[in-house]
C-alpha cells in the first residue's frame, strides 16, 4: 500500500514488497492488513486418531491420575490396539491432554514473585563446571564451582571446588565477603551437606527439618551472619543463584571461546583467569552493588582457615593412614608415629613434629585408598612374596604401560620370577624417572620383547663410561721465578 501511493503502479508496488500481483491486487482491494483478513480457524485438518478411544479410555485414567504422562498412554493404546497407534501419533496425544488439563486439570503451582532488599541475603550454591571443558596442562579438570551471590544486585563471585563439603563452602562464602569487605544480615544456601544433615528417627518422627552443621553454623557466627536454608526439593527458594548459575557458566564459554583455547598451564593460571571474568562482569553491577555495601555491616574479623585439622593420626604398619574414612599412603618412615593432617577441600597436607611431610589429593566419598607406591616399593621389593595377595596391588601399576609389562612377565615366566622382575623395575621407577623406565617399557613391548629387569636397567641407566687414570700434574715454579725475577730488574 505504500509502495502504490508512491508510484500509482499495482506491478511495480508488488515487486518492491515482494509479493505476487494477483496478492498485491487483492489487498489493495480489501483496503485491509493480512492480519485483519485471517479469521481463526475452528475445524479440523485431518481426523483425530484417538476420537474413538479418548472418552472410555484415556480420559478415564486421566482423571484417576492427571500426572500420567503421554507416552504412558500411548505405549497402552499400542499394546491393546495393535496397527490402529504408532509413535508418531505422541505429539498429537501430548498437544491433546495439554489443553485437556488447562481446561480440567488439577491446579498448578503458583511462584510468587520476590522483590530483593538491599544488602539483605547472600545466596550460595555449588554448580558443575566440568562442561566447560577445562583441561590443566592437556588434562582433563573436572570440578565445581562454589557460587554466592547477592540477589538484588547480582553481584557475584565463584572459587574453584570438587565437592560440595564444608571446606569448600568456607574457602567460598569467605573469599566473597572479603572482597566485598561487608557482610549481608542473611545467608542462604540448599540442603547441600556442606551445611545441614539429616536429624536423627526420633527428629524426623517430630516433625524436624535439616539442621545445620555445626561447622556452618560456627563460619556463619564468625562472619556475623544468620544461617538460613530453602525447604526440600524447593530450587526456586534458590532461584536467584539457580539462574546465574547458568549465566554464569555462558559467560565463561564465551570467554573461553574468546581465548582461543580451554587449557591452562595450571590450575592457579585457571583461577586467575576466572577472577579476572567476575571482575569484567560486577564492573556493570557497581551501581546497584553500592546501595547494597550502603546498609551492609562491615567485615571486621580475620578469615577462618580453609582446612581442618586432624591431630595425632597414627600411622599404620603398612604406611598408611585413614582421614575422613578414606586411606592415604606415607612414607614409611613416620610408621607407629602421630602426624597431624590438614583437610582442604581438594588435598591433603601431612605433618610430623611441625614440619610438612607431603601433600596428596583428597579422595572424595568413603572407603577409597590412595597408595603411592614409592613409599611402599623399597620394602615391597624385599618382599616380594606379598605382591600377589597385596590389598593395594592394584595400586602399583601407575600406568597402563607398567600393566602391560608386568602382563607380558607373567606369560613367560614363572608367578615368582614375574613377580620378583616387575618389582626391582617398580624399584627403578622410583629410584630414577618414571617416565624413562615407562619409555624403556614402551620400547620392548613394541619389539614384543620381554621387559626384564636388567635390559629395562640397562637401557634407562647404562653404566657410566670409566674414567681413565691420568699422571698427576706436576707444576715447574721455577718459570714463576723467572718472571718474578725480570719484574724486579725493571
Amino acid at each position: 500500500m505504500e509502495e502504490r501511493s508512491k508510484c500509482g503502479k499495482v506491478g511495480l508496488a508488488a515487486a518492491k514488497a515482494d509479493v505476487h500481483r494477483n496478492t498485491a491486487t487483492k489487498y489493495l482491494k480489501a483496503g485491509r492488513l493480512p492480519s485483519e483478513i485471517a479469521v481463526p480457524r475452528t475445524w479440523r485438518t485431518r481426523k483425530d486418531p484417538f476420537e474413538e478411544h479418548w472418552e472410555a479410555e484415556i480420559l478415564p485414567r486421566l482423571v484417576d491420575a492427571p500426572e500420567l504422562e503421554a507416552l504412558m498412554l500411548l505405549e497402552l493404546l499400542i499394546e491393546r490396539h495393535p496397527g490402529h497407534y504408532e509413535l508418531a501419533h505422541l505429539r498429537t496425544l501430548q498437544r491433546r491432554i495439554r489443553e485437556w488439563r488447562a481446561q480440567y486439570g488439577p491446579p498448578k503451582e503458583i511462584f510468587f514473585a520476590q522483590e530483593h532488599r538491599p544488602g539483605e541475603a547472600m545466596q550460595t550454591d555449588f554448580t558443575w563446571a566440568t562442561e566447560l571443558g577445562i583441561t590443566i596442562a592437556g588434562e582433563p579438570f573436572p570440578h565445581m564451582l562454589c557460587h554466592p551471590v547477592l540477589p538484588y544486585s547480582n553481584w557475584e563471585w565463584a572459587t574453584i571446588c570438587h565437592s560440595e563439603s564444608i571446606m569448600a563452602l568456607r574457602k567460598g562464602v569467605q573469599a566473597a565477603v572479603f572482597r566485598l569487605g561487608k557482610v549481608p544480615q542473611w545467608h542462604q544456601t540448599d540442603n547441600s551437606t556442606g551445611a545441614t544433615h539429616r536429624p536423627s528417627a526420633e527428629e524426623t518422627a517430630e516433625g524436624e527439618r535439616r539442621k545445620f552443621n555445626a561447622d556452618y553454623e560456627a563460619l556463619m557466627r564468625h562472619l556475623g551472619m544468620k544461617p538460613r536454608t530453602i525447604e526440600i526439593a524447593k530450587k526456586n527458594q534458590n532461584g536467584d543463584v539457580e539462574a546465574l548459575n547458568g549465566a554464569l557458566k555462558r559467560r565463561l564459554a564465551q570467554h573461553l571461546a574468546m581465548r582461543g583455547s580451554r587449557d591452562f598451564d595450571s590450575v592457579y593460571e585457571y583461577e586467575k583467569w576466572l577472577e579476572c571474568v567476575l571482575e569484567k562482569a560486577n564492573r556493570l553491577r557497581e551501581a546497584r552493588l553500592k546501595e547494597e555495601l550502603a546498609v551492609m555491616a562491615e567485615l571486621r574479623v580475620s578469615a577462618l582457615p580453609e582446612y581442618r585439622e586432624y591431630r595425632d593420626v597414627t600411622v599404620s604398619s603398612w604406611s598408611t593412614i585413614r582421614v575422613l574414612k578414606n586411606s592415604y599412603s606415607v612414607p614409611s618412615r613416620l610408621i607407629g608415629e602421630p602426624v597431624m593432617v590438614r583437610a582442604y577441600d581438594d588435598r591433603l597436607s601431612v605433618f610430623y613434629m611441625g614440619k610438612h611431610q607431603m601433600d596428596v589429593e583428597r579422595l572424595l566419598g568413603e572407603n577409597k585408598h590412595r597408595i603411592n607406591y614409592r613409599h611402599v616399593i623399597w620394602w615391597l621389593v624385599r618382599k616380594p612374596g606379598a605382591f600377589p595377595r597385596y590389598r593395594y596391588r592394584e595400586e602399583m601399576f601407575p600406568t597402563v604401560t607398567f600393566r602391560k609389562a608386568y602382563d607380558r612377565l607373567c606369560e613367560q615366566l614363572t608367578e615368582s620370577s614375574a613377580d620378583l622382575n616387575y618389582l626391582r623395575i617398580l624399584h627403578l621407577a622410583a629410584s630414577t624417572m618414571e617416565n624413562e623406565v615407562e619409555l624403556a617399557l614402551q620400547v620392548f613391548l613394541e619389539q614384543g620383547q620381554r621387559p626384564m629387569f636388567d635390559d629395562v636397567k640397562a637401557l634407562v641407566a647404562p653404566e657410566k663410561p670409566s674414567v681413565p687414570a691420568l699422571t698427576p700434574l706436576a707444576p715447574d715454579l721455577t718459570t714463576y721465578d723467572k718472571l718474578l725475577a725480570c719484574g724486579g730488574e725493571a
